[in-house]
C-alpha cells in the first residue's frame, strides 16, 4: 500500500489537470483548456462505540491511513472511554450521537428523546465542548415527531454489508468494495472485532481505486449541501455537471 499516496488523497482532494500536448503550441494570450477531473469521495462511519478493545485498534489503524471517519456514539459507552472519544476529535473524525441506550426513536414522547439524544450530546460536549453532534437513530427508524425534535440532519447510509450477521471479514468487505461508488455513506460497527479488521481492509482497497475518505460533514460541504434539521441523508451525490451547447 502506498501510504504517501494515500495521505495526499485524503488531506487534500487532488485534482488531475489535462492541459494541451507540447507540440501544440498556442498564442501567448491564449487560455490553456483545463479539465479538472475530483476523485471520488466516500464516507465511512460506525455505530454502537466506543469500545476500547475494538475501537482503540482501528483507530490506529485510521491513523496510519491518515484516513478520516465519522463515529456514531452510544451514550452509555462513553463513560471509562472518554479518552477514545477525545482521541477521535483530536484526530480529525467526526462524532455523532446514536442514542443513550442504543433504543428506537420511532414512538418516543418529548422526554424520552431528550434523555437518548440530549443527554448524549451534554455528555459530548463536557468532553468536547459544544457541537451540532449529528443523529444517527438506531436501527435508521425516526417517526415525524422525533424527527422534529432532532435539531440537525439525520445521518443514515447507502451501503451496509450487514457486520452484525456474522463475523466473516471477507464476506464483508466484498460486500462494501463492490457496492461503494461515488458518495456513499458507508455503514460500520466499531463493536465487533471482525468490523473493525474488515473496515481497515476496505480502507486500503477503496484507497487503491482511487476513492477518497472524508467525514459526512466534509461530504455534504464538498459537495455544496446545506445540512438541514430533520432530513434525512443516505448519499450525497456529486451535483449533475450543466452541459452548454
Amino acid at each position: 500500500m502506498n501510504w504517501k499516496k494515500a495521505a495526499a488523497c485524503v488531506c487534500v482532494l487532488a485534482l488531475v489537470l489535462t492541459l494541451p500536448a507540447p507540440e501544440r503550441s498556442l498564442p501567448a494570450d491564449a487560455l490553456a483548456e483545463v479539465t479538472l477531473d475530483r476523485p471520488p469521495l466516500v464516507a465511512l462511519t460506525f455505530d454502537d462505540g466506543p469500545r476500547s478493545s475494538t475501537t482503540g485498534p482501528l483507530l490506529d489503524g485510521l491513523a496510519l491511513r491518515e484516513v478520516p471517519a465519522t463515529f456514531f456514539l452510544v451514550g452509555s459507552r462513553i463513560p471509562g472511554n472518554e479518552d477514545l472519544v477525545c482521541r477521535m476529535a483530536a484526530e480529525g473524525h467526526q462524532i455523532g450521537v446514536h442514542t443513550y441506550d442504543h433504543v428506537e426513536l420511532k414512538g418516543l414522547d418529548r422526554n424520552g428523546f431528550a434523555l437518548q439524544v440530549d443527554r448524549t450530546r451534554a455528555l459530548l460536549a463536557s468532553l468536547l465542548g459544544e457541537g451540532s453532534y449529528w443523529l444517527r437513530p438506531p436501527y435508521g427508524l425516526l417517526d415525524e415527531r422525533a424527527g422534529s425534535w432532532c435539531g440537525g440532519p439525520v445521518i443514515l447510509w447507502s451501503v451496509d454489508p450487514e457486520d452484525w450477521r456474522d463475523s466473516d471479514i471477507d464476506r464483508i468487505v466484498s460486500a462494501v468494495v463492490e457496492h461503494t461508488s461515488d458518495g456513499d455513506i458507508i455503514l460500520l460497527h466499531d463493536l465487533f472485532p471482525s468490523s473493525a479488521q474488515a473496515a481497515l481492509l476496505i480502507v486500503d482497497e477503496l484507497l487503491d481505486r482511487g476513492f477518497c475518505f472524508v467525514t459526512v460533514e466534509q461530504l455534504m460541504d464538498e459537495r455544496g449541501v446545506v445540512p438541514e434539521a430533520g432530513v434525512r441523508y443516505r448519499k450525497i451525490p456529486a451535483p449533475e455537471k450543466e452541459t452548454n451547447f
